[in-house]
């Protein structure tokens, strides 16, 4: 037998006397070398109990004709262990009916008697190598299984799958690609923690998070990190994804019908659940797992993730729920919004120009018209800026962007650089 395999445990199951002595003579080297262990059984029910105490027997080589319980019985009765050994028949020569049954239900081979111990090795050897192949796919099912549930925390359910067949590109190390980023956050979520139950706390939280994965899931994005309240999402990572802008702002306003609806549920029961603010935008970033020993995070580093962090931190300037910077409103190809100027974001000297997202059921052509002239203005430095946004609050004094721009425009300011801090 060969000192390539595995160590093994074979279950013997046959009425002669003398068999359990002869097998252990025979085999007396690969036993003393640890490379295999025999158990013996008597019969079929007896076999049965001993595979019950040792649920580890790899292999089980059986007579056909014993008393109590038969080998074919046997046979039969082993297809109902999850992990089943493989099994050898052994019978007569001329008895092939019985041993065409056998293999039918489930035997892996045959050895005929009065058996051949040179041929019993070779037949147990190849048996061997066949429940090594079989422990190896049990192997690598197992570590599917198992990396299907890590990455279903990540990554949506279809990718997950993809993945966990090749998590290859999940190997500890980073890379250089070019990703969309968004970040989400709740609007005064801190002072909300300190006034609920934590029982109500965590149920809406948890609520809010699954519903917030769901939407990102559906869109194929990444969820690379969940901190408190606060969602950082990728898009073209780890697969790629040639329309990562689009999916990235298209994913920007479901999340936000989704945060604003949970937001209505929960201030019907009242609870001040906040806004979700949202901030997107694409460029190269650094991606990958980065860690060691039992921990690893599936990440993103680079000023790409910084801005889009600080994107949506400035929509509290404006009042709105997403900021889109100019690149990823680029990149998104049929984007829809408004420009709400030229930031400059805390630790940046280069202006950025931010536009927010509408949808035409928000912000209807003639009004996107409107404030694009009154924008227009703005950033020509003309006098008439003031009355243009002046004219936007009257028509919706909701209108938190034109009312931004109307304080500035009052307070002496101009044009469309403005610091956000």
């Amino acid at each position: 037998m060969s000192d390539a395999l595995p160590s093994a445990k074979i279950l013997v199951v046959d009425d002669e006397p003398d068999l359990e002595a002869l097998i252990t003579q025979k085999f007396r080297r690969q036993i003393r070398q640890g490379a295999v262990t025999f158990l013996f059984a008597q019969d079929g029910q007896e076999a049965l109990d001993s595979l019950a105490a040792h649920p580890d027997v790899d292999m089980v080589v059986s007579d056909i004709n014993m008393p109590r319980m038969d080998g074919l019985t046997l046979i039969s009765r082993l297809q109902d262990f999850a992990d089943r050994p493989s099994t050898i028949i052994v019978s007569a020569y001329g008895d092939m009916a019985n041993i065409r049954t056998a293999m039918n239900r489930g035997a892996f081979d045959f050895l005929t008697k009065p058996i051949d111990f040179a041929d019993l090795e070779t037949t147990i050897e190849r048996t061997l190598r066949h429940v090594e192949a079989l422990r190896e796919v049990r192997r690598r099912q197992s570590l599917a299984e198992r990396a299907h549930a890590s990455l279903a925390r990540y990554f949506s359910p279809n990718l997950a799958e993809r993945l966990a067949g090749d998590a290859s590109g999940l190997e500890l190390g980073g890379h250089r690609r070019d990703v969309a980023c968004l970040f989400t956050d709740i609007a005064g979520f801190t002072s909300l923690v300190e006034s609920l139950d934590p029982a109500l706390l965590a149920e809406i939280l948890n609520g809010y998070l699954a519903e917030m994965t769901d939407v990102v899931f559906a869109h194929e994005g990444t969820v690379a990190k969940i901190v408190g309240d606060a969602l950082h999402v990728l898009f073209n990572a780890p697969g790629d994804q040639p329309d990562h802008a689009a999916r990235a702002v298209t994913c920007a306003l479901a999340l936000d019908q989704a945060a604003e609806a949970f937001r209505d549920r929960w201030h019907a029961r009242g609870i001040a659940f906040g806004m979700t603010r949202i901030g997107v935008h694409t460029g190269p970033a650094i991606v990958g797992n980065f860690g060691g020993g039992r921990y690893f995070d599936y990440t993103a580093y680079g000023d790409t993730i910084n801005t889009a962090a600080r994107l949506e931190n400035a929509n509290k300037a404006f009042g709105t729920r997403i900021c889109v910077s100019a690149a990823a409103a680029i990149r998104a190809g049929s984007f829809r919004g408004r420009p709400l100027g030229d930031l400059i974001l805390r630790g940046k000297n280069e202006a950025l120009r931010a536009f927010e997202p509408l949808t035409e059921a928000g912000y209807d052509d003639a009004a996107l018209s409107r404030y694009q002239e009154a924008f227009s203005k703005l950033e020509a430095g003309e006098a008439g800026a003031l009355s243009a946004f002046a004219a936007l609050v009257g028509l919706r004094s909701d209108d938190s962007v034109a009312a931004f721009h109307l304080k500035r425009l009052l307070n002496g300011s101009s044009g469309t650089r403005i610091e956000v801090h």
